[in-house]
């Protein structure tokens, strides 16, 4: 009988998969959780938990790792099992946090042992583990009461390690924040983005808590969880749904992974270890990766991008929308053409600046034309840019009066682009920033650009770059063999609202 509870708390240990083993501890103490999982997957006194991290953590520093400079930390990805397996690679949070850098924490993790849809967030006031308390932020009943992807469970509560697993390391490195804690189901990975989103500023830390692949040997496990890795570092979403055993926490992995995207935070590997590296036999392992994702300021990103109200970018658009309609010798109604000709006169729209205006139906691209330079006024290259757009893109047959309607019309207001000096291949994917630099190619006579918006198809750099050296005519690894003239940009651009 002994062995086999040894075994079982050996398995808890290491990983745990919708099975219900119910802990010694009751969950709350008037209105806060309890440490469920102190003395089993981590020590449950203070002075040897401190011991732990901090051993962990001196362990960790000695790792090398280059941090982006004047970026800031947005998210982390973390391990989440018994801290004899998977601590030292959590340690490594340690490289990348700060005391007193955040004040909250959206903590998420996945849902072993209850098996519900969308999120769950715990109604306490706090959260205890041998450290002290934790307090929950605000925000957690914002979500609750605002939308329905979010709700109390008392069972996941009383059950689940992801999230509390990572708190006494968070405790250690921040020292003073409060959170939000989500257990999370299955789930719509855009919805919770959508809900979570709103509350993501310069002082709060996405922590997405997962281990990756469970039960292969120790020679597979290695193979498979770099894949994994360098699925997350190439922000390869699709390719991480399309196989299992990937990660247990997923969904989690994939919230950050969209934001990543949408923001253009930059992943940087902290370490990978599996529980044969550490505490456990090599005949089974679970796989366990640490990783950071940085990202520019708000100040930074303010400064890179032109800042025109979104009213005016819908008048844009609209001018687009009338200047091909009027080419194609189709009727606009007075108010409407004068309506759009008041708007278009504000002081704004005169400076002068880049733009491209990018027409599509249903999603494909039917003609794309733009200015890089700064030639003449915002609203005099949205007008000549329609035209060529719809008329004159050499890739398209001209647009006709029956596609006008199915039409949409995106536009690109450009910064100055400038120059950027790079090394080698390795130094410029480095210097690149997903999802918000355009990249101007050049050799000889030979140049492409891509607008920042095809980020979206081409997440890797070394994709974008090979494509965009195609379009300039030049042989895809031109990027890599040959030295290019480069430079970037950022733009504000509009879709259209029909």
């Amino acid at each position: 009988m002994k062995q086999l509870c040894k075994g079982l708390i050996l398995s808890i240990l290491l990983t745990v998969c919708f099975i219900s083993i119910l802990p010694a501890k009751t969950v709350c103490a008037g209105n806060v959780r309890e440490a469920v999982w102190a003395g089993s997957f981590y020590p449950a006194s203070r002075s040897e938990l401190e011991q732990t991290i901090d051993s962990l953590t001196l362990q960790a520093k000695q790792t090398h790792v280059q941090i982006p400079p004047h970026k800031q930390l947005k998210a982390l990805i973390l391990p989440h099992a018994g801290y004899i397996y998977s601590g030292l690679t959590a340690a490594h949070a340690s490289l990348a946090l700060r005391e007193n850098r955040f004040d909250r924490v959206i903590l998420m993790g996945p849902d072993h042992r209850v098996g519900f849809n969308n999120g769950a967030i715990s109604d306490v006031e706090a959260y205890e583990t041998p450290l002290g308390l934790v307090r929950l932020s605000k925000d957690a009943a914002v979500l609750r009461r605002q939308s329905n992807l979010f709700r109390s469970i008392p069972d996941s509560d009383m059950l689940e390690h992801s999230v509390e697993v990572i708190l006494p390391f968070l405790q250690h490195y921040i020292k003073n924040f409060e959170f939000i804690p989500i257990v999370i189901g299955r789930s719509d990975v855009k919805l919770l983005v959508h809900a979570i989103e709103p509350l993501i500023d310069e002082k709060i830390l996405l922590v997405a808590s997962s281990d990756l692949s469970h039960h292969l040997s120790y020679p597979e496990a290695v193979e498979r969880d770099k894949e994994t890795i360098n699925m997350i570092l190439n922000l390869e979403s699709d390719k991480l749904l399309k196989s299992s055993n990937r990660a247990c926490g997923i969904i989690p992995i994939l919230i950050v992974l969209e934001m990543a995207g949408k923001h253009g935070w930059k992943p940087v590997f902290l370490h990978y270890s599996n529980s044969g590296d550490t505490a456990g036999g090599r005949s089974q392992v679970v796989g366990y990766a640490a990783i950071a994702f940085y990202g520019d300021s708000s100040m930074q990103k303010k400064h890179n991008q032109q800042q025109i109200d979104p009213q005016l970018g819908q008048a844009l658009i609209k001018l687009a929308r009338q200047t091909i309609m009027q080419r194609l010798g189709l009727k606009i109604s007075d108010k409407e053409s004068d309506l759009v000709a008041a708007a278009v006169k504000d002081e704004a729209l005169k400076a002068r600046h880049g733009t491209f205006v990018t027409l599509k139906i249903a999603g494909n691209l039917r003609g794309c034309i733009g200015s890089l330079t700064a030639e003449e006024s915002i609203v005099d290259g949205v007008k000549r840019n329609a035209v060529n757009a719809a008329f004159h893109d050499p890739r398209f047959s001209p647009v006709t009066v029956e596609e006008i309607e199915d039409v949409d019309i995106e536009i690109s207001i450009l910064t100055k682009p400038q120059p950027l000096e790079y090394i080698d291949s390795v130094d410029l994917i480095s210097k690149l920033r997903v999802n918000i630099d355009g990249v101007i190619l050049k050799k000889g006579p030979a140049g492409a650009t891509f607008l920042p918006q095809v980020w979206e198809q081409l997440p890797r750099p070394e994709k974008f770059l090979s494509h965009l050296c195609v379009k300039a005519g030049l042989s895809a690894n031109a990027w890599k063999n040959t030295k290019l003239e480069i430079s970037t940009y950022q733009v504000q651009y509009f879709e259209e609202k029909k």
